[in-house]
């Protein structure tokens, strides 16, 4: 869906990814940290385990994207074209499909644990399904290959997605490693959004109604949350 929001809004694009990006820090900061944190108390060296695979899906995600240089900076919109372009937007959108099938099993696996744990998940899938399909065609866009292999990556991005959900629903992980996941995963959302849908929302474009739009996400995960409380 994002997607496909994408190739009919590019001159709006910056507004949908930052209320994306909004979105999804009100759910890491609303529902996904709150369920992890309760699920998993386990400590080690004195720091919530949790708190450490937080901190390491992030830097992991970081430390990926460095060794593979799949992330174009998105200062790169400022400057001249360079002729790698066409590669970097396909390693992008190739990397957010490797990435997709893991946030499915995440989903598979939070069913087992408890419906409650389930639907946040689902929810975080769901909004980072949506920003996943718009950078995916947005960085095809900067890479001008934005048509027919943005239609293939989407596709092939929700089937990564069902193949994921489907083999977690069947693998069976303790609740203790379910929460550990989906810390992970945690941390992944929170780099995806401060280092690639808030950098991508406001390059090249007015700042005010970006950063607008990124509170009416905050706002609003707030208000599902108190009112699903």
């Amino acid at each position: 869906m994002g997607g496909f929001i994408a190739l009919r809004t590019k001159d709006r694009l910056h507004l949908v990814l930052g209320l994306s990006a909004g979105l999804l820090l009100g759910l890491v900061g609303f529902d996904l940290l709150p369920e992890v944190f309760s699920t998993n108390t386990s400590m080690t060296l004195g720091v919530p385990t949790v708190s450490i695979a937080i901190v390491l899906g992030f830097f992991l995600l970081h430390l990926v994207e460095k060794s593979f240089a799949t992330h174009e900076p998105h200062e790169s919109d400022y400057g001249s074209e360079h002729d790698h372009r066409h590669v970097v937007g396909t390693l992008s959108a190739m990397a957010f499909i490797g990435h997709v099938f893991l946030d499915g099993v995440g989903i598979g696996a939070a069913f087992q644990v408890s419906h409650t744990l389930g639907d946040a998940v689902f929810l975080a899938l769901l909004i980072h399904a949506f920003s996943d399909g718009l950078n995916t065609v947005a960085f095809l866009i900067k890479g001008g290959r934005w048509t027919a292999k943005a239609k293939l990556l989407l596709i092939a991005d929700a089937i990564a997605r069902t193949a994921g959900a489907a083999l977690g629903s069947y693998v069976l992980i303790s609740a203790n490693g379910v929460a550990l996941y989906l810390a992970l995963f945690t941390g992944v959302i929170i780099y995806i959004a401060t280092s690639h849908i808030l950098p991508e929302a406001h390059a090249n474009h007015p700042s005010r109604w970006t950063l607008v739009a990124s509170v009416v996400g905050i706002a609003a995960m707030w208000i599902i949350k108190a009112h699903g409380a």
